[in-house]
C-alpha cells in the first residue's frame, strides 16, 4: 500500500491528533450547534489549502463570503492576498484564481442556468432547480473545478488536488432533514475523489443536541465534533472539539478546550 499522504487543517494541535492531518481524498463533516467555531475551522481549513498551493471551492451558505474575509482577517488569515472569483459575479475571471467562492448568489446564478437549460432540451418536462438543491450544488462545484482549469474536456474530476469547503450542509436539507442521507449519499458520489479533500460543516439544533439531517456522519470519512458547554451553568462560553473518527488515523481520543483568538483563530489545549 502507498504512504498515506495528510492534508493539514490549519490549526497545529488537530494535525498532530491527527497524526500530522486529514488524509487525502477524505470526506470530513465538522458537526456542533451554532457557535461553536464550525466555520472558523472551514476558514482555517481552507486557508491552509492556499498556503500549500491548493485550489479552494469554498461554498458558504451560512454568510456572503466578504463577511468571511472580514472575519478571517480578525483571526490572522488574509484571504485577498490570493486571488478570490465568487461564481456570483457576471463577469469572468480576468486570471486564473487561486479560490472560487460559491455563495448563494452563485447558486442562485447555477440554478436559473440548469432550469434555462431544461426548459430547452425538453420544454414540456421542463423543471426548475432551486438555489438550495444537491443537483445544483454538484453543477456549481463543477463549474468551480473548470473555472479553477481543473477540468479536462469532458471531465468532471479535477486534474489536481483541490480542497472543497461546504459550510454549511444543513441548508440543502432544512425543509427535508429526512432526505439527508439521500442527499448526502448523492453529494459523495459525485464530489469523492482522491484528489479532492472535503471539509462539511452540519449544524446540530443546540435544544435536541441532534443533527438537522440524519445520514451525513454516517457516510463521513471522518467527523469532528465541536460543542459548548451549557451557558446557564457555567456562566461563560466554553468550547470543545474531538476527533469522533477519521479513517486510516489512530487520532487522539480526548477532547480539546477551544478557544478562538484574535490573530490566531482557533486555538486547541488538551484537556
Amino acid at each position: 500500500m502507498s504512504e498515506i499522504v495528510r492534508v493539514s487543517t490549519g490549526i497545529k494541535e488537530l494535525d498532530e491528533a491527527l497524526e500530522g492531518g486529514i488524509p487525502k481524498g477524505s470526506w470530513v463533516v465538522a458537526t456542533g450547534e451554532p457557535g461553536t467555531g464550525k466555520s472558523i475551522l472551514a476558514m482555517h481549513f481552507a486557508y491552509a489549502g492556499l498556503r500549500a498551493d491548493d485550489p479552494v471551492v469554498y461554498v458558504t451558505t451560512e454568510q456572503e463570503f466578504r463577511d468571511v474575509v472580514v472575519q478571517a482577517r480578525q483571526l490572522g488569515m488574509d484571504f485577498e492576498k490570493y486571488s478570490i472569483y465568487s461564481l456570483g459575479w457576471k463577469k469572468e475571471p480576468e486570471a486564473m484564481p487561486q479560490i472560487v467562492v460559491i455563495d448563494i448568489f452563485g447558486l442562485l446564478k447555477v440554478a436559473r442556468g440548469l432550469s434555462e437549460k431544461a426548459k430547452e432540451e425538453a420544454p414540456e418536462k421542463a423543471r426548475r432547480y432551486a438555489a438550495l438543491s444537491v443537483e445544483t450544488l454538484i453543477e456549481a462545484i463543477t463549474e468551480a473545478y473548470d473555472v479553477l482549469g481543473l477540468l479536462e474536456e469532458g471531465g468532471r474530476s479535477p486534474s489536481r488536488h483541490v480542497r472543497l469547503i461546504i459550510d454549511s450542509m444543513s441548508a440543502f436539507w432544512v425543509d427535508k432533514p429526512v432526505m439527508a442521507r439521500k442527499y448526502s449519499y448523492q453529494l459523495k458520489i459525485a464530489t469523492h475523489r482522491d484528489n479532492v479533500t472535503a471539509l462539511l460543516t452540519s449544524q446540530y439544533a443546540p435544544t435536541t443536541g441532534q443533527a438537522y439531517g440524519f445520514g451525513l456522519e454516517h457516510i463521513a470519512d471522518g467527523v469532528i465534533h465541536l460543542w459548548m458547554d451549557e451557558v446557564e451553568t457555567a456562566k461563560e462560553v466554553r468550547r470543545h472539539l474531538i476527533i469522533k473518527k477519521m479513517r486510516m488515523t489512530n487520532h487522539s481520543r480526548k477532547a480539546f478546550n477551544l478557544e478562538i483568538e484574535p490573530g490566531r483563530g482557533i486555538v486547541l489545549r488538551q484537556t
